[in-house]
């Protein structure tokens, strides 16, 4: 049984603790919050024995084997390395942290104190998106890849308002890129590993994050065009052109619906039925690496992976001119 401790009492909690109720080893003891009615409130919601405001008595609890980290992302390095090394294994949202400098040192962190730091990019592990990595062959040489991930973000109206909550400030390492693009770029990590080159573009919103934006990411002989948005949605699935076929993903965000094109017209449609909530996949993931205590790393979401996946999205803000306070530490 792998005791868990959360960080944040937001709606993606929400759905952490949802999924992981259904992966065998899990067990929640503990919640953090800065505010102790938030705290007591969540764990009263949850059944969850115990609350803390202080993440340093969290971390230094005897009652935690692993901590899920849904903090907004300014606080991700900082609380991570925390828990660490106090030799406390990590699962933490995406994007891992503010940039490569910081995911560097959580990686460190997690191999001098011999723990687990997964990046928690739920998608990668959705039986979809294995049912992709199978089938890429059948659509012969790779040419361009075409992603969208652009959704109209609930807290938009209260920012064209005058009020500027957490996913449009800098302050947090907000914007769309880190929000959204993330889930464009990590699985091509993941599928193509590291690009050539990469270039950036965006539109820029008073508060000092990005709205919107695109990255064209160059390979040898294949170009992967990203594209992201917090203030409009889109209705273009995602396509992955090859020299033979053609496959597309309704919803990158949630890999649903693969269908494959023929260069005739021809097409399948191939869906992986999922039996779980869609954050079951990763705490499934998680919870076996830490049982097995073999290799305390992830070969899908690994460190490698999310190194590059931080350089690109790092890249790519140096590109557009969004600099966040993490980035002066």
């Amino acid at each position: 049984m792998i005791r868990f401790g959360v960080i944040g009492t937001n709606w993606i909690t929400d759905r952490f603790i949802q999924a992981a109720g259904e992966v065998d080893g899990f067990h929640l003891e503990a919640v953090y919050s800065r505010t102790e009615e938030k705290a007591k409130a969540f764990a009263e919601t949850h059944h969850i024995p115990r609350y803390f405001t202080d993440i340093d008595k969290m971390a230094s609890s005897e009652y935690i084997d692993a901590v899920y980290i849904a903090s907004p992302n300014s606080f991700h390095s900082s609380q991570a390395i925390a828990f660490m090394n106090k030799g406390i294994h990590v699962l933490c949202e995406k994007p891992l942290a503010s940039n490569e400098r910081e995911v560097r040192k959580m990686i460190a962190a997690a191999k001098k104190n011999n723990v687990l730091l997964m990046e928690a990019v739920r998608t990668t592990f959705l039986p979809n998106f294995q049912l992709l990595q199978e089938k890429l062959q059948d659509i012969g040489e790779i040419r361009k890849v075409l992603m969208t991930c652009c959704k109209y973000s609930s807290r938009y109206d209260a920012y064209k308002e005058g009020t500027v909550l957490n996913a449009f400030n800098p302050e947090f390492s907000n914007g769309a890129l880190m929000d959204l693009g993330v889930y464009c770029i990590y699985p091509m990590v993941v599928l193509f590993g590291e690009p050539q080159e990469v270039k950036a573009s965006s539109v820029m919103l008073d508060s000092g994050v990005d709205g919107s934006g695109s990255v064209i990411m160059k390979y040898d002989e294949m170009e992967v065009v990203a594209t992201f948005s917090k203030i409009s949605n889109s209705r273009i699935p995602t396509e992955i052109q090859g020299e033979h076929g053609t496959i597309t993903i309704d919803n990158i965000g949630d890999f649903s619906n693969l269908t494959f094109y023929g260069h005739k017209g021809e097409s399948c449609q191939h869906i992986q039925t999922d039996d779980y909530p869609p954050m079951y996949y990763e705490i499934k993931e998680f919870i076996s690496i830490i049982t097995l205590g073999k290799n305390l790393e992830s070969s899908i979401n690994s460190y490698n992976h999310s190194r590059i996946c931080s350089k690109v999205m790092e890249n790519a803000r140096k590109q557009i001119g969004l600099v966040y306070p993490a980035d002066k530490c």
